[in-house]
């Protein structure tokens, strides 16, 4: 497993956000979290980011793997999203955590940006000021600075928030073809249909029902899973929806 939480517990300001909570991920997963506002998804990402302390319980990494080692691309809104810098620097900027004190960025280094560019379909916009990019361009290059920083764990906070039917559709077969190639993905959404669609695992968090946690196959025979979905929610649904998102 690349990630285990046994019974974690997390407070804000002696509020119980999270309580008795178990998961685990194992490396090659695409997770989504999905379930109520205020039921602690975001929260749960710090935890997992190590931005936030869990108050009992234990969460814990692969040997080798630490939470340096995360590709992180976190929730904004275009508003927030203005750097003075070019696609290609704000890409490069993504290695800074194993890229250390050094002056100047590597000659691999400038390689595996020019791969994750081309990756996430932006090598056309390599040398363009960041600012002058659509949002769903902008969150393509976010997510190509987040795979600078890891090669094992790409974690999301609803990436595709605020962002058109297509390029919602557009980053979503992004992170799927990065999936593909082996990367374990965790991902914050809104969207249960789509998360079913795209996901191995679901973790569901609730005010108002007990947690879930399994593979999506599970979660669309569970409980949570048929009163969030309908009883008769099933994948072919859940694929029918997400192929609406091309219109």
């Amino acid at each position: 497993m690349l990630i285990r939480c046994d019974n974690i517990k997390v407070q804000y300001n002696d509020q119980t956000v999270i309580d008795s909570l178990s998961f685990s991920v194992g490396e090659g997963d695409y997770l989504c979290i999905v379930g109520d506002n205020g039921a602690g998804k975001s929260t749960l990402l710090k935890c997992i980011l190590g931005l936030k302390s869990i108050s009992a319980g234990s969460l814990t990494f692969a040997e080798g793997f630490s939470q340096d080692a995360i590709g992180y691309v976190p929730q904004t809104n275009d508003s927030e999203m203005n750097f003075p810098a070019t696609v290609r620097e704000i890409v490069l900027s993504g290695s800074v955590g194993r890229h250390g004190i050094a002056p100047f960025y590597s000659k691999a280094e400038k390689a595996l940006a020019v791969k994750y560019i081309e990756e996430v379909g932006l090598e056309r916009e390599a040398d363009k000021s960041f600012n002058d990019l659509s949002g769903g361009m902008k969150r393509r290059v976010m997510l190509a600075r987040a795979l600078m920083a890891s090669s094992k764990l790409l974690v999301m906070d609803e990436p595709v928030s605020s962002l058109d039917p297509i390029a919602t559709r557009e980053f979503y077969e992004k992170v799927n073809a990065i999936h593909d190639e082996g990367m374990t993905v965790i991902m914050v959404s809104h969207d249960i249909h789509t998360a079913v669609h795209n996901a191995t695992h679901i973790l569901h968090l609730s005010n108002r029902l007990p947690n879930f946690f399994g593979t999506k196959e599970e979660y669309l025979k569970s409980d949570i899973g048929h009163t969030y979905l309908g009883k008769d929610g099933d994948c072919a649904q859940c694929h029918q929806h997400f192929e609406q998102l091309k219109f």
